[in-house]
């Protein structure tokens, strides 16, 4: 990749949870053996590095470039702090709820990584909590109408919730004397015999309500038990779709979660972008690996009212969805037909269409499902030839450092 700005080509993640339609009509893929498309990565970390168009025509992965000629594809203040493109950009289809998940900060994924390597803990492992070093902030923006658990209730909600629900009552002293720390632990740490003793009656009684809104905690249990509660090996993370806040988020909208933060995607299809890390610690909703101690030394045990942001558009076209680290920021493009926009780039930035056409000048057209690299200090134009919506990542501590 000589030039300044290159066709970019992501990599399609197919796991259980994810859609059959959404991810391949947006690239305009043939799917008619029916993978799951979960995830869209475009970003260069080291297990699935999106390439880019090199003037040879030949596709180059991403990582192996900026391995080569880091200043040039990150601009030497990201280098300088980072090391690597330091975010991750993602397309993410959720057709089944994923796991409940908290991520660490840079200083305890740094603890936990360096402590995993010296007990010699594969990184492939599968009872592997931390694969890197990173922490793993993330901010999502919906492409559809999106649900998601996000957070602690609060304090007058959560107790509400465990006065309502009978089968959550003997919860109550706790609540009182440990909060919310004191609570989750109790549930989690419970032995599998005890959940299913629990919750087996609850399960059973909100499959029989019938018909409920997705706000309503009942609905997605429903959904994860649609064939039928089984009688035993009942899911913790039905606790937490009740000790949580269900948010729907609308096309448009994002929502920011820190480190610490326990949250869950429920459904729907979004864009998001995150620190570059794989580093999850999950605490249900899975059958993946669950480290109850892990998990409850990084969680933050407070209530969280829900911020949903709808962007701040100015009068070209871009919205902006604030996020309070340095290692990424987006920006939404909303263009009219024949609309121009003049951009420079003050980092490496990473483009995708979502609807519509726009001419890259001296990179061509791209279409819906379409993305392009562009490199640090770059000035460049977009002209729309149909209405058109993008998103855009960049580095905003490139400008500041």
């Amino acid at each position: 990749m000589e030039g300044k700005i290159a066709r970019l080509k992501g990599c399609a993640q197919h796991y259980a949870w994810g859609g059959y339609d959404y991810i391949p009509d947006l690239l305009n893929i043939n799917n008619k053996v029916q993978l799951r498309y979960a995830e869209y990565w475009m970003g260069a970390h080291p297990s699935a590095s999106c390439q880019v168009m090199a003037d040879n025509e030949n596709w180059e992965p991403l990582q192996e470039l900026i391995e080569k000629d880091p200043v040039s594809y990150l601009g030497n203040e990201t280098y300088k702090e980072f090391g690597e493109l330091p975010y991750l950009f993602k397309i993410l289809d959720v057709r089944e709820i994923l796991s409940i998940q908290v991520h660490p900060s840079k200083e305890e994924a740094i603890k936990g990584f360096e402590r995993e390597e010296a007990e010699g803990i594969p990184i492939t492992a599968q009872h592997r909590n931390y694969k890197d070093r990173n922490h793993k902030p993330e901010i999502m923006v919906a492409l559809s109408e999106f649900y998601l658990l996000h957070g602690f209730k609060p304090k007058a909600a959560f107790e509400e919730t465990l006065q309502s629900v009978p089968e959550f009552n003997f919860l109550l002293d706790t609540w009182k004397n440990e909060s919310y720390y004191g609570v989750y632990k109790q549930v989690m740490e419970m032995d599998q015999q005890q959940v299913d003793q629990l919750l087996l009656p609850l399960v059973q009684r909100e499959i029989g309500r019938g018909e409920v809104e997705k706000i309503d905690p009942a609905y997605w249990v429903q959904k994860l038990y649609k064939d039928g509660p089984a009688v035993n090996n009942l899911d913790k993370g039905i606790f937490s779709i009740y000790f949580f806040n269900i948010v729907k988020v609308l096309p448009g909208q994002g929502v920011f979660q820190a480190a610490g933060l326990p949250h869950a995607y429920l459904e729907g299809q979004n864009v998001e972008l995150m620190a570059n890390s794989d580093n999850v610690l999950r605490g249900g909703l899975t059958p993946k690996h669950i480290d109850v101690p892990e998990l409850l030394k990084h969680t933050v045990f407070e209530e969280t009212i829900p911020n949903v942001l709808d962007g701040t558009s100015n009068e070209y076209g871009v919205i902006e969805y604030p996020a309070p680290v340095k290692d990424f920021g987006i920006v939404g493009i909303e263009l009219l037909k024949d609309q121009v926009l003049q951009l420079h780039s003050a980092s490496a930035e990473i483009i995708i269409v979502i609807e519509g056409e726009v001419l890259v000048e001296e990179a061509g057209n791209f279409k819906k499902g379409d993305s392009f690299f562009i490199k640090p200090a770059v000035a460049y134009q977009l002209q729309a030839t149909e209405n058109t919506l993008m998103y855009k990542a960049f580095v905003p501590a490139a400008s500041t450092l």
